[in-house]
């Protein structure tokens, strides 16, 4: 296995290239050294206690559209395109638990990508190309198509997977009909994303505002990054908090992230699942899923759930756009729950399950579901979003300790990491193939990991009937 780390796929975004579509790298002479990880994008860090949870390295320079390359040599080997996560503005290629080895070891080229991220990569700004960050991500797919034959692999079997607003960004992709990769694998993250330009606009006028800018790729410009980050970081935190559709728009609080995909009627015309149920992708195959808990991440490790009321749950998803009926059935459903583990339940369905389901239901092509549902003994995360990351990559011992805990189980990260593996390089993880009518999951615990008839699936009839 050889790894080759920090190779440019697209020139430096600062200059005159800043808030610009992204071009070619500048060429070089001779040997190019690639044992390093390249500079990630700027990035706020992870607020305590998500920096130990969420280990997310800082590395300087401007050359941060970047990719790295583990190959076990060769040469017609399927290729595996990693996209991370970070809610668009967190995560890069170079998270120890993204190490791409052991999907080396097992016949795959690995590749993990960095994209612009927070204002420099998904704030709508007026004069400025909406979607840079997503126009990172289809540059370094097209450098893929152009030079993976070089590393042994095969650009006609290219998988592209992601995690979180990773799985948002596939998509996404998946909707465009980019013809770029052949399979898809959509990891808590789904189709239900995209702000409107008016929504978007008015979290930009916001940080402007802050800033003492105009709400303009001018006005940004004439500021560095690093002296954005911290506005952005707080009005992404008021956003998170307070989902208030009058003060940031139905779009932007609906999915309670302050920087997303913008519908610009350029590269985005429409919501991802929409273009997805009326046969963009359908030629790909569709790997999708969630973790059973996705939403206890955000609540208990941080002490929130604990100081919740139900009061506070309803007005909670109210602001999220969750109909009166879905909520007050959610409660009528689970009155053995407190406040805090309700709202993990509803927002988990709200904005993870239900929105898998409908992008499977959608899809035209061939679509696997899978849940994960081993829950961590620790910090009460039980089967929470990101957990399943270290038994997808199977790096069990790349800093995933703290979330899930001294003796998570080999075996199923063996299972998981296997599937994965068959998905890329057979178009098959080894499981029938969802059906609507049917509904067939499998699930990922630890145990048997059986296929079942569509998990919590009463609950997800509240969404239909609310």
């Amino acid at each position: 296995m050889t790894a080759y780390l920090g190779i440019p796929y697209a020139a430096a975004p600062f200059g005159p290239d800043r808030f610009r579509e992204p071009r070619p790298p500048e060429p070089w002479d001779g040997v190019r050294d690639a044992v390093r990880f390249g500079p990630t994008a700027p990035k706020p860090g992870y607020p305590r206690p998500y920096d130990r949870l969420l280990p997310d390295p800082s590395i300087g320079g401007e050359d941060c559209l970047n990719l790295n390359v583990w190959t076990p040599g060769g040469e017609g080997l399927p290729v595996m395109v990693w996209i991370h996560g970070g809610a668009f503005r967190n995560g890069s290629g170079a998270v120890g638990v993204y190490d791409g080895a052991n999907f080396a070891r097992d016949g795959v080229v690995c590749v993990t990508i960095n994209y612009r991220l927070g204002v420099e990569g998904f704030a709508h700004l007026p004069g400025a190309p909406a979607n840079r960050g997503l126009r990172d991500q289809i540059a370094a797919l097209a450098w893929v198509r152009d030079n993976i034959a070089a590393f042994g692999g095969d650009p006609a079997r290219v998988t592209v997977f992601g995690e979180s607003a990773g799985a948002m960004s596939v998509t996404t992709l998946l909707s465009l009909d980019l013809g770029l990769f052949h399979r898809a694998i959509a990891q808590s993250g789904a189709g239900n994303i995209a702000q409107t330009p008016d929504d978007a606009l008015l979290v930009t006028e916001e940080m402007a505002r802050r800033l003492g800018v105009e709400p303009t790729a001018e006005g940004f410009a004439a500021l560095d990054p690093a002296a954005v980050i911290p506005v952005q970081a707080a009005v992404a935190a008021e956003v998170a908090a307070l989902p208030d559709p009058g003060r940031w728009g139905a779009t932007t609080a609906s999915g309670g992230m302050s920087l997303q995909p913008v519908l610009d009627g350029d590269l985005l015309r429409r919501r991802p699942e929409d273009a997805i149920a009326d046969g963009a992708g359908r030629g790909v195959d569709l790997l999708i899923g969630y973790t059973a808990e996705e939403f206890r991440l955000f609540l208990m490790p941080s002490g929130l759930a604990a100081v919740l009321t139900h009061d506070l749950v309803a007005a909670v998803a109210d602001g999220m756009g969750v109909p009166p009926a879905v909520a007050a059935g959610y409660r009528d459903r689970h009155p053995e729950l407190e406040a805090g583990e309700l709202l993990a339940v509803l927002i988990t369905d709200g904005l993870f399950r239900v929105p898998a389901n409908r992008v499977a239901d959608g899809h035209r092509g061939n679509r696997w579901m899978y849940e994960f549902g081993w829950r961590s003994p620790v910090h009460g995360l039980g089967a929470c979003h990101a957990l399943e990351l270290g038994f997808v990559f199977d790096n069990l011992s790349a800093g995933t300790e703290e979330m899930a805990g001294p003796d998570a189980p080999q075996a199923l990260a063996d299972a998981m990491h296997g599937a994965w593996v068959r998905f890329a390089a057979e178009g098959d993880p080894g499981w029938t193939p969802f059906d609507p009518d049917a509904r067939g999951v499998k699930v990922f615990d630890g145990a048997e990991n059986p296929v079942v008839n569509d998990p919590r699936g009463d609950d997800r009839k509240l969404w239909t009937a609310g």
